[in-house]
């Protein structure tokens, strides 16, 4: 069996994992990367739209704070304010090293790195590539890992991660990770005392989605096996656009710089019906009329924000509750217009990726018709719950860094603090496992040979099953289930119902069974994943019918107020003792500083902030 030693692995090789692996190799540790696909393949080219960082190149009124108050908001006030504020502090320093290491951002007139609009920010604060700045992102920190010589190991898909007793104090540490070459099916064994989990998302979960096959929630369920919990899972996040037609690419992402660049949603009436759906929390900052939101794109002095800018989830459910009144559009969707707002070359300049997607698979010419649109499934703000400093979690040597980790966005992740979120977190979490690694010296936990045995046996147990059942079968009943019983709109009877639908596919997977031999074997690959889709899954309803409110990316039909008892506390979920299903409980919401929620009282309504003294 191949094995290798190492002082950090990172698994996932997306903007988080290359970040966390430049951070630890520079930091002097012994690196290596992980990858379930190829170098560079990862969502993180999804985000095309910018980086958030308050830079002020645009707004020179622009600072952290602001920034801060915006992430704050957008979450809806359940987000880990420590992550919340070392986020929009340390951004913008992350997005200059990105343009050292040879980022090629858009300008301003002035030289300055160009600046754009987008949903829930006061300000324009997206550094941005066009609307492709997540391919630039990930191309240039894939230069970097290379240039730097950090060990890859691609199409290597890690099943387990091995805790041990420390040879010093004797409490449960990471002691290396256990995956299997995609290509040959052959073992593989890292002896590391750090694992650093990049891994993204859970999106392939749900039928409709903007997430590529890799998002199978492998991250969270390797962590909650390890003995980790995950935070915040009943938090998905719809994006509003996706793609409806044609059906082969339903839910592939339509960038959010649409409407940042003046795009407009439309209903089949050829109503602009977002005005309709304006929260209270937002009518300050929100245009009241067509005219205040058209004037708001030419000449921005007021800053009342067009309402096809307000945050993710408010837009999402405005198109969904459109679509359900039976004003949608031919395919079920609406209209997304940025052809009579824009002149086609202001639209092939800034929106090139756009423009090709729509040419080439829909056959729309986005400067001359509108798009059809509708929500999918993009995001999860869930994940391992995490120190906000270090984003280490509960087991030690065990890091989760974007996506995959938990707290940053609260109930709703706003645009663009994604990239910026794998960015920051991305070297801190590489500095703090380089560190710890370091301490030990040579007093590593040590991997037990037994457990070794174990992973071998579980990872090729569907090659023993007799008579068993495709696993394709049971991710397109999963998909099916969890897009009709835990989408966008939710119910307690149906939640119920999407629970003993999770027992019966668990059941279902006990019996998997994979054909043929290890070598090249895509069903063999699904039967793995499935395991941690199923994990996440439950984990996702499980919160998802407790949280009996609405808040962010969870809208419950039977309670669709927002309740402030519910904004004191988070929902954290762990594997039970016998590591068959999910328990889940409450935790208070970390208390903010008494300095940090002034930022609030100014400009918000202070629901939902827990000051030092305990007032709300």
């Amino acid at each position: 069996m191949e094995r290798h030693t190492y002082d950090v692995v990172v698994i996932g090789a997306g903007g988080a994992g290359l970040r966390a692996a430049i951070a630890a190799h520079e930091a002097g540790a012994r690196t290596a990367i992980v990858c379930k696909s190829l170098l560079g393949k990862a969502h993180t080219v999804m985000a095309e739209g910018g980086i958030a960082a308050a830079m002020g190149n645009r707004w020179p009124e622009d600072n952290w704070e602001v920034h801060f108050r915006d992430t704050m908001r957008g979450g809806k006030m359940l987000n880990n304010w420590r992550m919340a504020q070392l986020h929009a502090q340390e951004a913008p320093e992350r997005v200059m090293e990105l343009e050292d290491w040879g980022a090629l951002f858009d300008r301003t007139e002035d030289g300055l790195i160009s600046q754009r609009d987008f949903g829930g920010h006061k300000y324009a604060r997206l550094a941005h590539v066009g609307d492709r700045t997540g391919l630039e992102m990930i191309r240039t920190l894939q230069q970097r890992a290379v240039q730097l010589g950090i060990d890859v190991f691609m199409e290597c898909t890690i099943t387990d991660v091995f805790v041990s007793a420390s040879s010093t104090s004797g409490e449960k540490a990471i002691a290396g990770a256990f995956g299997y070459w995609r290509e040959s099916g052959r073992f593989i064994v890292f002896d590391s005392p750090t694992v650093i989990l990049a891994t993204g998302g859970i999106g392939k979960s749900f039928k409709v989605t903007s997430n590529s096959w890799e998002y199978t929630g492998d991250g969270h369920a390797l962590a909650m096996r390890a003995g980790a919990s995950l935070i915040n899972m009943e938090f998905i996040q719809f994006h509003p656009t996706g793609m409806v037609w044609p059906p082969s690419v339903k839910g592939l992402l339509v960038t959010e710089s649409v409407r940042g660049d003046g795009g407009i949603l439309k209903n089949s009436e050829g109503k602009r019906f977002m005005f309709d759906y304006i929260p209270e929390f937002f009518k300050a900052e929100t245009a009241d009329t067509v005219e205040e939101a058209d004037a708001w794109y030419e000449d921005k002095k007021n800053n009342r924000r067009p309402p096809e800018l307000l945050p993710r989830d408010e837009v999402a459910r405005a198109i969904n509750s459109e679509i359900k009144a039976g004003r949608g559009t031919p395919h079920g969707g609406i209209y997304l217009d940025i052809a009579s707002r824009r002149t086609p070359e202001f639209i092939k300049k800034r929106l090139p990726s756009m423009y090709h997607q729509f040419k080439e698979l829909a056959d729309v010419d986005i400067t001359a018709e509108p798009m059809e649109i509708g929500p999918t499934c993009h995001y999860v703000m869930g994940g391992v719950e995490v120190d906000a400093d270090t984003q280490e979690s509960a087991v030690t040597g065990l890091y989760a860094v974007g996506e995959c980790s938990g707290g940053m966005h609260g109930s709703n992740r706003l645009g663009g603090n994604s990239l910026g979120d794998l960015l920051v977190f991305g070297k801190r979490a590489g500095d703090a496992a380089t560190a710890y690694a370091k301490g030990l010296g040579a007093n590593r936990p040590k991997i037990v040979e037994a457990d070794v045995k174990a992973a071998e046996r579980s990872a090729l147990a569907p090659f023993e099953v007799e008579g068993g059942e495709n696993p394709y079968t049971i991710q397109s009943d999963l998909q099916q289930s969890m897009n009709d019983l835990v989408g966008i709109i939710r119910e307690g009877s149906e939640l119920e119902e999407s629970l003993v639908a999770i027992e019966a596919f668990k059941e279902r997977a006990k019996t998997m069974k994979v054909e043929g031999h290890r070598q090249y074997n895509p069903g063999w690959h699904l039967a793995i994943d499935l395991r941690n889709m199923l994990i996440v899954s439950e984990s996702i309803a499980k919160a998802a019918l407790a949280r009996q409110e609405s808040r962010g990316g969870h809208t419950r039909n039977d309670y669709p107020a927002t309740d402030p008892e519910w904004g004191t506390k988070n929902l954290v979920v762990n594997l039970t003792a016998d590591g068959t299903g999910v328990e889940l409980h409450e935790k208070p919401l970390p208390v903010m500083p008494e300095e940090l929620t002034t930022y609030f009282a100014a400009a918000a309504p202070m629901a939902n902030v827990q000051t030092e003294e305990g007032k709300n």
